[in-house]
């Protein structure tokens, strides 16, 4: 008894758990395919039917409350299983009817007997229509549409990726997202890609399965008259009623299941993904206008008033038309007061003696913005600025090698309601204007066709962008465009003007703390150095130099060994920082150009090579007539390494490394200035384009 009782436990411990989801799937199978060969009797085939109805029913209305097509990523297994369910079940009937067909028309189970004779009332010729109408419904609408829109998702998606995953890049690389988010949004790019292509694939079985449908229809209705009338003595008559009608009701019974899967198949493939399921999206763009309703309503009511039509039906739909359109319009005159609303004004505070708490300290970083934007700065309202910016702060001090300060954000009621002010020290450095609840699609110059929106340039880089709504998302990537939310927007520009004014932030403060983070590992190092050897103020001006030059302060240990080997004998510190580049040579050389590719880069001509050496040597600088050459031949070599895809860097000998770095930062930013020596000996450097110019 022991014996039997352990036994009789371990079917109930295996389906508890984990495990017990990973044997529904082979389970189900065996199922289906023993129901292809064991005989069923009708009662099993009565709750196996109603169990393939509720399926389908189940399936559809989950594709319906999904938000976008991953949700039900599973779709394309459960549409595969769902088919061979239902073939199983015709053959599983398919031989119970030839079988006992003769004995009744409740043979197959009640199920059929149901859809054979209350569906059709009984009539065959009646029934024969229905079952052909419900598969060319099937076979030639929703199937072939649902998998037309499938195969063209499937080509769209694929086509989109390389924008999306640029995507995911720039904000990774903008701090806006971490490794382990930007792992998850590439994972979903390719999950989208291989949905829609099963997608393509799986619904060429739902129009098989109309196909062997009406087959298995023909073989039944041919069968039965072959067994009724030669085996079991019937009239041809006789036979022919009693197994046509058998034959329908089995074809009605696994169509209709099959029509509803079509569906929800259309539903899924066809929806465009945004934050409201289907049923919301259908009443809140279809019955969003009332200008709509009111002249439906007025053609309705028309049409309602001509004699011999049938005036109450049209008159009633026309009333209610009305009076739905009428709500809409309340609904949205007291939206739009809502919205059009000024500002709450500041109450005066009583006037009160002055004393020091009124004075305002200037923050290092600030950010005002209007009153529109303030949700994206409230924590109340889930503003996602709030976050992006810490994710930036975290970013930057990875990268870069010191902590920004803090981010004063404030509402300012002065700037235009969607404006933003990005300010440093008091001082304006950027500004731009976002709007909540659209995205901006940048060009990032290879679009493929163009969007209904407001123009507008990405304040952070000057492309061009269209301001567009969240519906036109998906297509926005899939012409090319890179789409981002008005959050990002406004914390891709704090990043740039950050990462462009980083010299500016790191004052004597943070230098004191980067000096007190590296002191807990090497306090040695440190002890030795500042403010014996080097002085606070002149690390200081050696970290900007570098900074000013985007060349990251993470390697302290090497700035701090080259101050420790050549501060006491040299005390200009542009001459340690030239030092200082030589030793990060290698993490320079890196920066600009990752792996061990080929540096493509921009040379002197020799005789303006001799030149600038000359001019350097006799300290008068450089003459108008040759600052305006190299100007513009260097811009004009910028332009073709541009066009080429390289990252434009001008390799020259190490003494005019600075000159020419001052020289052309102010009107060339984005040029770094190499020296040879600063190049490591095993990269090899190929010169791509030749600055010459005349004395």
């Amino acid at each position: 008894m022991t014996r039997l009782n352990s036994w009789l436990r371990l079917p109930r411990l295996m389906l508890n758990g984990h495990q017990s989801k990973g044997l529904v799937g082979p389970v189900l199978i065996i199922l289906i395919l023993s129901m292809m060969v064991l005989p069923l009797p009708p009662f099993l085939l009565d709750l196996l039917f109603t169990f393939n109805i509720a399926l389908s029913i189940m399936v559809l209305l989950v594709s319906m409350y999904t938000m976008k097509a991953l949700d039900f990523a599973a779709f394309p297994v459960v549409l595969l299983f769902t088919t061979l369910l239902r073939l199983s079940l015709n053959v599983a009937s398919t031989r119970v009817v030839l079988m006992e067909g003769h004995t009744g028309p409740d043979a197959a189970g009640k199920v059929i007997e149901a859809f054979g004779h209350f569906l059709v009332g009984g009539n065959f010729a009646v029934g024969i229509m229905v079952f052909v109408i419900l598969v060319v419904i099937n076979f030639m609408v929703i199937t072939k549409g649902a998998g037309r829109i499938a195969e063209v998702g499937a080509r769209f998606t694929l086509d989109a990726m390389p924008g999306k995953q640029m995507a995911i890049d720039a904000d990774l690389n903008a701090g806006l997202i971490g490794e382990d988010v930007a792992r998850k949004r590439r994972a979903e790019v390719a999950q989208e890609a291989d949905f829609y292509g099963s997608m393509d694939g799986a619904s060429k079985f739902v129009r098989g399965d109309a196909i062997a449908g009406l087959l298995i229809l023909v073989i039944n209705i041919i069968g039965g008259l072959i067994v009724g009338v030669a085996q079991h003595g019937m009239s041809f008559p006789d036979a022919g009623t009693t197994y046509t009608l058998l034959a329908i009701g089995d074809g009605l019974v696994a169509q209709i299941p099959a029509l509803v899967i079509s569906t929800a198949a259309g539903v899924i493939v066809s929806r465009v993904t945004t934050d409201e399921d289907v049923g919301r999206q259908l009443t809140g763009q279809l019955f969003a206008n009332p200008q709509v309703l009111f002249l439906t309503a007025g053609v309705i009511g028309m049409m309602g008033l001509i004699p011999g039509m049938p005036n109450m039906a049209f008159l009633i739909i026309a009333g209610g038309l009305i009076w739905l359109g009428q709500r809409v319009m309340a609904g949205a005159v007291s939206r739009a007061s809502i919205a059009s609303a000024p500002p709450p004004t500041p109450v005066a505070a009583e006037s009160q003696e002055a004393t020091w708490d009124d004075v305002a300290l200037v923050d290092a970083l600030g950010l005002e913005v209007g009153y529109r934007l303030i949700s994206l700065v409230d924590r109340a309202q889930n503003g996602e600025l709030l976050g992006r910016i810490k994710s930036i702060r975290k970013k930057f001090a990875q990268d870069i090698g010191f902590l920004v300060p803090v981010v004063h954000i404030r509402d300012n009621l002065e700037i235009r309601p969607n404006a933003y002010v990005i300010k440093l020290k008091g001082v304006q450095i950027g500004q731009g204007e976002a709007t909540p609840g659209q995205w901006m699609a940048i060009n990032p110059g290879q679009v493929s066709a163009t969007l209904p929106g407001t123009q507008t340039q990405d304040p952070a880089f000057g492309l061009p962008a269209i301001w567009i709504d969240a519906s036109l998302r998906e297509q926005a990537q899939i012409y090319g465009y890179t789409v981002v939310d008005a959050s990002t927007v406004v914390a891709t520009h704090l990043n740039h003007l950050i990462h462009e004014h980083a010299a500016e932030l790191l004052g004597r403060q943070e230098v004191q703390q980067l000096l007190d983070r590296i002191t807990k590992e090497s306090p040695a190092l440190v002890g030795d150095l500042v403010p014996k050897t080097v002085s606070l103020t002149t690390l200081q001006k050696v970290l900007q130099s570098l900074l000013e030059e985007s060349v990251p302060i993470r390697d302290m240990r090497t700035i701090l060994d080259v101050l420790a080997e050549h501060a006491p004998t040299v005390t200009d510190t542009t001459e340690l920082t030239s030092l200082i580049r030589l030793a990060l040579g290698r993490a320079i050389t890196q920066q600009l150009f990752p792996g061990n590719e080929t540096l493509q880069v921009i040379g002197l001509d020799a005789s303006l090579d001799r030149v600038l050496l000359q001019a350097l040597t006799n300290s008068k600088g450089l003459e108008p007539g040759l600052a305006d050459n190299l100007l513009r031949e260097t811009r004009t070599a910028m332009a073709r390494q541009t066009a080429i895809g390289l990252t434009p860097v001008l390799v020259v000998q190490h003494p005019l490394r600075v000159l020419l770095a001052r020289f052309l930062r102010r009107s060339l930013p984005q040029l770094k200035v190499l020296s040879q020596a600063e190049i490591p000996d095993a990269r090899t450097i190929k010169v791509t384009a030749i600055i010459g110019g005349k004395a």
